[in-house]
């Protein structure tokens, strides 16, 4: 069941962090280095971030979420996350599916990955979005920037 996630409301922080982590360790193992920022996030870090959220929730469990903010006129998604136990059910894609249906009024949607996490990059190529170059935020961290433009 999909749904927007009320960030003001600290239980509800503590279940994006709770899914969060085991989520972003997986990938940090993938992509072999920790220094994701968000590892990093706290409770507090996370009512604070000026995301949207949305979440899917599989037995009233939280399984997944995305998170975005506009800028520029573009949806820039900045986290999308499933549990390691909810992996391989489709989650990530329904979730990231929602947001470009729900959110036709841009024309453009950006995100960024560890060039090293190919189903992350294989799940975006495989919805519209392609390659348009990347960065190293630090030695070692390969980041793929890929964008949506809808005509």
């Amino acid at each position: 069941m999909m749904q927007e996630l009320q960030l003001n409301n600290q239980a509800v922080a503590e279940e994006i962090l709770a899914l969060q982590l085991p989520a972003y360790r997986v990938e940090a193992e993938i992509i072999g280095s920790d220094a994701i920022p968000a590892l990093r996030d706290t409770v507090e870090s996370i009512m604070s971030c000026g995301e949207t959220f949305y979440g899917w929730r599989e037995d009233g469990e939280l399984a997944g979420a995305i998170a975005y903010k506009i800028e520029d006129g573009a949806l820039d998604i900045h986290r999308l996350i499933v549990h390691p136990n909810h992996f391989r059910k489709g989650i990530g894609r329904r979730l990231l599916q929602y947001v470009l249906q729900e959110h036709t009024q841009f024309k453009k949607f950006i995100v960024a990955t560890g060039s090293k996490n190919v189903p992350a990059i294989q799940l975006y190529l495989s919805e519209g979005f392609v390659e348009i170059g990347g960065f190293e935020p630090v030695p070692g961290l390969p980041i793929t920037n890929l964008e949506k433009v809808i005509a």
